[in-house]
């Protein structure tokens, strides 16, 4: 223990934060390990059910690349390299399997889009059971991952692949608070039962994490494509979920309305503790062109930091968090503004939970 203490002193006294990346070095540049972190990454490159383009599962990685080109200083955040912020090696027994289910549930999507004939019907639905399968063995795995990552004192932060990929994560918070609400920012609402059969889709997620007591309140941010089905689901949830679509965000500001009003009021629906689940696809899609499902709208990139921001400044304690969906694409560009949203997800969540001091300047 002492061995790595020092070793860790010896990397903040020699860390220089003004030079140049090592390409091989860890997540930013940073010199941490996972060990000497106060905050992890947990890299999930899993994407079986998504149900357009494909290509999340390839995120973690473009990130962690993209990462080495952005500058440690945050005039909020002058000292946050100092904390410790790691990302852990990308499991390639989950990019594999990813990879073999991944053409199965293509192929049952593209059986239910030609109307589900009798031809075939076995064995889909003998890929389907098995797709379904390995979605609860993937959450049982995050789980138990994320959970000894939390009861070593670590912040952590889950980076998808696509948006179902988190559940184990809420899972395990859930065991360890009583109660705690989440932050959805989204083009979507993510409120499907088991959207096409798949049981833990990419759409089915924050109905999946409103099975959860702990789960008190969700608030979703930047939605502007749902269901009948999901209008519904929120007008019949009493409250416990709180809609702010991109239609009704735009036209308050465009009535005058300031966004840093329209950021009160959001953050005026969360409880004490909040969990943010950040849909790369929340962003005006010119952010973010390669993700699976993109829809115009949607939030700038200084409004979506300026609310994580306003929902740290109000007391509150983001208790954990997942960016999802940055799919590489044709460009880099997806995978620049990915890790700049990573960098600043990560450490405004330590802020939060003391483990980072902010100036306090808006």
């Amino acid at each position: 223990m002492a061995n790595s203490a020092s070793a860790l002193e010896q990397k903040l006294a020699t860390f220089d934060p003004n030079a140049l990346a090592d390409a091989a070095g860890g997540l930013f540049g940073l010199p941490f390990t996972p060990e000497e972190a106060q905050v992890v990454v947990v890299p999930v490159p899993w994407e079986v059910t998504v149900s357009y383009r494909a290509g999340t599962a390839q995120g973690p990685e473009a990130i962690h690349t993209a990462s080495l080109q952005v500058d440690l200083y945050d005039p909020d955040l002058p000292e946050a390299w100092r904390m410790g912020l790691a990302m852990e090696k990308l499991d390639a027994a989950i990019a594999a399997e990813s990879e073999e289910l991944r053409p199965l549930a293509e192929g049952y999507i593209g059986w239910l889009e030609e109307g589900q004939p009798k031809e075939g019907r076995a064995e889909h639905a003998l890929n389907i059971e098995r797709i379904n399968q390995r979605g609860r063995a993937l959450l049982e795995w995050l789980k138990a991952k994320t959970g000894a990552l939390l009861d070593a004192g670590k912040g952590v932060v889950v980076l998808g692949g696509d948006h179902s990929t988190p559940l184990g994560y809420l899972h395990a918070l859930a065991e360890r608070h009583e109660e705690f609400g989440i932050l959805q920012i989204d083009a979507h609402c993510d409120l499907r039962p088991a959207y096409e059969g798949f049981e833990f889709s990419h759409a089915s997620i924050m109905h999946n994490a409103l099975q959860l007591p702990q789960v008190k309140k969700l608030v979703q941010v930047g939605i502007r494509d749902y269901c009948q089905q999901e209008a519904d689901f929120i007008d019949q949830s009493n409250g416990r979920v709180a809609l702010f679509a991109d239609r009704f965000l735009q036209s308050e500001m465009l009535g005058g309305k300031s966004w840093k009003k329209e950021c009160k009021k959001i953050i005026a629906q969360l409880p004490q503790k909040v969990y943010l689940s950040f849909d790369i696809d929340g962003l005006d899609p010119k952010l973010c062109p390669g993700t699976g499902t993109p829809v115009p709208g949607g939030l700038e990139f200084e409004q979506a930091v300026y609310l994580l921001r306003m929902v740290v400044r109000s007391g509150r304690t983001i208790i954990g968090c997942d960016l999802n969906e940055v799919a590489p694409g044709d460009t880099e560009w997806n995978a620049i503004v990915g890790a700049r949203l990573l960098f600043h997800m990560a450490n405004w969540m330590a802020v939060s939970q003391g483990r980072l001091k902010a100036r306090t300047i808006e």
